[in-house]
């Protein structure tokens, strides 16, 4: 099995590698390195694979005997058409891999050893461990903040930047709290089976429309609960200690002016892919990031929830063909976020530049920001605090069940 390791922690008196599972798929010059979310594992981006490459087979256990066989355009996938960017030959060859805490990569205990610039890290050394010096990066999610840290860190490896369902992190990482999301929040909370896993997932991650969709005699939902089942049952549910530190990962997760200017100014373009009932990570923050990095960034605003990806593959693959292909065709920053694109609703055009988002500072308040320097300083993310009410109910409920005849044996004395 593919494994490349990155780093060292002491376990006790001894010290143990961290290593990272990770799979190829496709072949050429063109790099594209995939950065998954949370509790996501490199299965997630099958889709994209698919449309990047032509094929969903791995070829990282026959890459040498894969180097010296022919390819045709159609195997080759969409990449094929386009020139490749050290100049070598068509083709695009695809690198997704699981990050720490989650699938086969190690569950390391310590949320310390959790972070977004860790993680970019972790990245970077995939990327040295398969000797390639620049790639195009598509993160998804918490993927998408580990590859903002990675263009931040080392912008001269990187090709292009897309980030798909991304937030700023910190109190970013709040969903809108309402009804729904308290009662998804409990009950993923809850979740001790792969079934009762699947139910929350699959209304976290898609929109209604798509779930109720009838496809031929039953419902998608029905048929991704069945595959949800199927994949959390073979991997299964992921550690709490890789939960944790992952979600620690995120709610620490800041770029600082200094980052935002390194990645704006570097020359590469950027394209924000976001859906836009996304409950998880809110298209507000998306909006406001795509300005931040204005001239370089576009906004691609399409109908989907947080896995857009995999409600809108084709147009989330057009968008990530689009992005390769201007950096191929050396396009300016500004040439790239000034050209409108379309949006999978209405088809009205839309572009980064007239994409702004205006905080206003009076509207949020010391009440938030002293939330915010509250729960940084503990680092709890919002499913801690949802784990605490739920806690307290549950403590609140034993005790009335204890209590209850002991009232009613002193009702009848």
């Amino acid at each position: 099995m593919p494994y490349c390791e990155v780093d060292r922690y002491q376990s006790g008196d001894e010290w143990e590698g961290v290593r990272l599972f990770y799979r190829r798929y496709g072949r050429g010059a063109t790099k594209v390195l995939l950065v998954v979310g949370l509790a996501g594992t490199h299965d997630s981006w099958g889709l994209q694979i698919k449309g990047l490459t032509g094929s969903v087979e791995p070829t990282d256990e026959d890459s040498s005997a894969a180097a010296a066989a022919p390819r045709t355009d159609e195997e080759a996938g969409t990449g094929a058409a386009a020139a490749d960017d050290d100049g070598e030959g068509p083709g695009i060859e695809v690198c997704a891999f699981d990050n720490r805490g989650v699938g086969r990569s190690s569950i390391l205990p310590h949320k310390s050893s959790y972070s977004t610039a860790i993680m970019a890290r972790d990245a970077l050394a995939v990327m040295d461990h398969l000797g390639w010096k620049k790639a195009h990066v598509f993160g998804h999610s918490m993927g998408a903040m580990i590859s903002c840290k990675l263009a931040a860190i080392a912008p001269h490896r990187i090709c292009s930047l897309g980030l798909l369902n991304v937030t700023g992190g910190g109190l970013e990482c709040l969903p809108k709290v309402d009804g729904q999301m308290l009662s998804l929040a409990f009950r993923f909370l809850r979740a001790k089976t792969p079934e009762e896993r699947a139910h929350v997932d699959l209304e976290t991650h898609y929109t209604k429309e798509y779930l109720d969709e009838k496809l031929e005699s039953c419902t998608r939902r029905a048929i991704l609960y069945k595959e949800y089942v199927k994949n959390i049952s073979a991997s299964g549910m992921q550690s709490s200690c890789g939960f944790e530190g992952q979600v620690n990962a995120c709610w620490t997760h800041k770029l600082t002016t200094k980052e935002l200017d390194t990645i704006r100014g570097a020359g590469f373009l950027v394209s924000v892919i976001h859906g836009r009932s996304d409950i998880i990570a809110q298209l507000c923050h998306a909006k406001r990031l795509a300005d931040r990095l204005l001239p370089a960034a576009r906004m691609v605003d399409l109908q989907g929830a947080h896995l857009v990806s995999h409600e809108r593959p084709e147009e989330v693959n057009n968008a990530m063909m689009d992005l390769i292909k201007a950096t191929k065709s050396a396009m300016k920053p500004h040439e790239w976020s000034s050209q409108p694109e379309n949006t999978s609703e209405t088809g009205a055009l839309i572009s980064a530049r007239s994409v702004t988002l205006t905080i206003r500072k009076d509207e949020a308040g010391n009440a938030a920001v002293a939330v915010y320097n509250f729960l940084a300083k503990f680092q709890l993310s919002f499913l801690y605090l949802i784990g605490l009410i739920v806690m307290g109910f549950e403590h609140m409920r034993n005790i009335v069940r204890v209590m209850k005849p002991v009232r009613v044996a002193a009702i009848e004395s």
